[in-house]
């Protein structure tokens, strides 16, 4: 009795906060019924008045929470999830939508954080954002009220806003049965409210484990000025909101479509979706997952965050997949669960768990094969500068530390029907749609950690232009199948559970395992940009055509090893079919390689660099590479 009187000390603490309970080793334990639970639903005020009708708007929450802890007066800590895909797109795999009794009591919560965290002494908290599901006012794509729909909770559950029993009454509902620390998580969309409540700097939020999440929404519709879907958020939001939103938000919605132009213009609306610039006031700890060839929500999203955060001084760890755009309970499904547990219940429960002191990065190698390290980017990056030469072939130039010689040139014409696989492909031989620089074979593995930059000083032929870098492995490889329909992971018929669950919420899921593909050549980093907004002013404008331009393109976060035996290839195209819009003319492109050159992230750094391509490495097969396709990129986050 003892043992279980021990594991039953969940922290007991008013909202917002008395003290905590001393930190206490070992993990918390499913000591909680789930049957038993208590299901409900709260309606939040957020303070603002989206949708213009004279009151403010009220966001939908509901709660599972384990009775016998009410029952006891211990107070339990909350997951959170806040998203917009509730009711019209579904959570997970299995795209899981909320579901409801006659009375419109909650009775299936999507994912299986409420089954398995709800009887360890948590509460789990599903929150529909504004003008979404049963929610008050109107999407605003990652907005104030994207934003306010998600700490008002935080606020709510921390004693600091008001809550109600019904959408539109007036009988108060506190939230006594919490500590008032929340640690919010979620994938795409969900995980980028968390990144962006967190920029606010709440108080009550300890932790959050942002999934494939955005960091500046400008940099989800455009790279540099280039548009990345033929789209923008209005139509997500459109896909999105409820019906009843739709009808009374249209004033929200032309404000989001002139806020957005799409000639990819920086605009006080992106200004305002830019999580980033505010990473200084965030005080959660960060668990960030991303996949390194996630083409929905690009690594740049995480690249810059992870570096802001580091540049403040936040905890943080990282996970870093050979996935797409997917979650990690579908890639790494038992280490994902037993991390996750010691990491909420460190940061909410208090237990000293040691999970704070391990290695900060789990790196997916090969599929299924992971490496870690205590510091990410690795201890011993160095950003290295590279430059492109001619070869001894016309169109097949070098890449390595001297600078070209004053004069020396290459050249392509944009080509909208290719696509980075084309450039990889013609890489050994002069094709007219890109212009490629390679090392020699490598004597010696080769680690890229981190963002990578390619200066560019070219002269387009006409008054526009698109441009495209990007990193290769020109090498076999057996790597995961992003390309395909899943990204990287196959779903299986049969199930595994996680926690406990009710006729109306199951615990179990379908399994799934990694997709593989062989492949010849690996694309690892991109960058795109248009060249009309070279000058960084965030306005672009018409090229003069036959006049030198010179601009930096970043190019999204990565971690790669380019083995022994392997080349490094520098492509500079175009556009990327599938990844940019193409621009309003096709150019031909002449590049200066004395002004050009690439700064990359190396692990050892120029020494590392140069001990990789001394001596002989083995020799490759001259047969062209084969790398994979653009995968067929659905247009939600």
């Amino acid at each position: 009795m003892a043992a279980v009187a021990a594991l039953l000390t969940v922290l007991v603490a008013p909202p917002g906060g008395a003290q905590a309970a001393p930190p206490r080793r070992g993990e918390s334990q499913p000591v909680y019924s789930y049957d038993r639970a208590v299901r409900e639903s709260v309606w939040v005020d957020t303070r603002v008045d989206a949708d213009a009708d004279g009151r403010t708007d009220r966001v939908a929450v509901d709660i599972i929470r384990p009775r016998e802890a009410a029952e006891q007066g211990r107070r339990v800590p909350v997951i959170m999830d806040a998203s917009p895909y509730y009711s019209c797109c579904g959570r997970g795999n299995e795209s899981q939508k909320k579901t409801y009794d006659a009375q419109g009591r909650p009775v299936g919560f999507p994912l299986f954080y409420d089954n398995y965290f709800v009887p360890r002494g948590y509460a789990v908290v599903l929150v529909d954002l504004a003008g979404t599901n049963r929610s008050d006012g109107c999407v605003d794509i990652g907005g104030r009220s994207d934003i306010e729909s998600a700490k008002a909770v935080v606020d709510w559950l921390n004693g600091r806003a008001r809550g109600y029993a019904t959408r539109g009454g007036s009988d108060p509902v506190t939230a006594g049965w919490t500590t008032g620390a929340v640690g919010m998580i979620g994938k795409s969309y969900d995980g980028t409210v968390a990144s962006g409540v967190a920029a606010t700097g709440v108080e009550g939020l300890k932790t959050i484990v942002p999934i494939g999440a955005i960091s500046s929404w400008y940099d989800y519709y455009f790279a540099q000025g280039a548009a990345l879907y033929g789209s923008g958020p209005d139509r997500l939001a459109n896909g999105i909101e409820s019906q009843e939103a739709r009808a009374r938000c249209q004033a929200v919605q032309r404000a989001l479509v002139e806020g957005a132009p799409r000639n990819g213009d920086w605009t006080p609306l992106w200004e305002a979706r830019d999580y980033v610039k505010d990473a200084g006031n965030v005080r959660a700890s960060v668990f960030a997952v991303h996949g390194l060839q996630d083409l929905n929500v690009r690594t740049k999203h995480f690249g810059q965050w992870w570096d802001a955060l580091a540049e403040h001084g936040v905890e943080r760890k990282v996970w870093l997949s050979q996935t797409g755009h997917v979650d990690p309970f579908d890639f790494r499904r038992e280490a994902w669960v037993s991390t996750l547990h010691r990491w909420f219940d460190h940061y909410l429960l208090g237990y000293d768990n040691g999970i704070e002191r391990e290695p900060a990065a789990d790196v997916e190698r090969a599929p299924d094969q992971w490496a870690t390290d205590r510091v990410w980017p690795p201890a011993g990056t160095r950003a290295t500068t590279l430059r492109p030469g001619t070869g001894p072939v016309a169109g097949v130039g070098t890449l390595g530390l001297a600078p070209a010689p004053q004069g020396a040139i290459a050249a392509f014409t944009d080509d909208p029907e290719l696509n980075e696989g084309d450039w990889a492909t013609g890489i050994d031989k002069p094709t007219p749609g890109k212009a490629g620089f390679v090392t020699p074979p490598l004597t010696r593995d080769l680690r890229l950690s981190g963002s990578s930059e390619v200066t560019l000083t070219v002269t387009p032929s006409t008054s526009s232009a698109h441009l495209s870098a990007v990193l290769v492995d020109l090498g076999p490889a057996t790597i995961r199948d992003y390309a395909d329909d899943g990204e990287g992971i196959r779903t299986l018929s049969d199930r595994t559970c996680w926690g406990s669950g009710t006729t109306g919420d199951s615990a179990c899921y379908k399994r799934t395992e990694a997709t593989k593909a062989q492949v010849g050549h690996t694309v690892f980093s991109r960058g795109w940009a248009d060249l009309g907004h070279w000058d960084g002013s965030g306005e672009g404008g018409p090229l003069t055509p036959g006049e030198p331009y010179t601009m930096t393109l970043a190019l999204a976060a990565s971690d790669h090893v380019v083995p022994a035996g392997h080349r490094l290839a520098l492509i500079v195209a175009g556009t990327d079919k599938g990844l940019i819009e193409p621009a309003s003319t096709t150019p031909h492109v002449t590049v200066d390689l004395r002004n050009t050159s690439a700064s990359l992230p190396l692990v050892g750094g120029y020494g590392a660099f140069v001990r990789a391509t001394s001596g002989g490495g083995r020799t490759l097969p001259t047969t062209p590479p084969r790398g994979l396709g653009v995968p067929s990129l659905t247009h939600v986050p």
